[in-house]
């Protein structure tokens, strides 16, 4: 489907996600920059932050991220690495790769995780 038959709406959800993947790497390069100017960087990050969760939310959308949770099964995201683990083991949401998108009427997309096995 071309760009041009795409809704706003879509398109909008497209950038979010690019946006949302970009911060996800901003706040990595970040832990690499002295004191100060990490300081700088970060306020720019929440405000970057915000802006899109404003934006997302005026539309209707909303982002959903496990990451630290405990992993159920039915969860509505994708976990690509579920088959290193047995039935028994007790997982986490090691990582997000793509957020779960929520809409006003419920799950819009299902997100994407890495899992570990959880502490005991």
């Amino acid at each position: 489907m071309g760009e041009a038959t795409r809704s706003s709406g879509a398109l909008l959800l497209d950038l979010a996600l690019e946006g949302w993947r970009f911060q996800r790497l901003f706040l990595q390069a970040l832990t690499k920059l002295d004191a100060g100017e990490a300081a700088r960087f970060a306020s720019q990050h929440r405000y970057f932050v915000r802006r899109v969760e404003e934006c997302l939310a005026a539309a209707g959308l909303r982002f959903v991220t496990l990451e630290g949770e405990p992993y159920v099964t039915g969860t509505a995201a994708h976990a690509l690495n579920l088959a290193e683990f047995g039935p028994d083991d007790d997982l986490i949401v090691d990582q997000m790769l793509e957020p779960i998108v929520m809409s006003e009427t419920g799950l819009l997309r299902q997100g994407t995780v890495l899992l570990r096995k959880a502490d005991r």
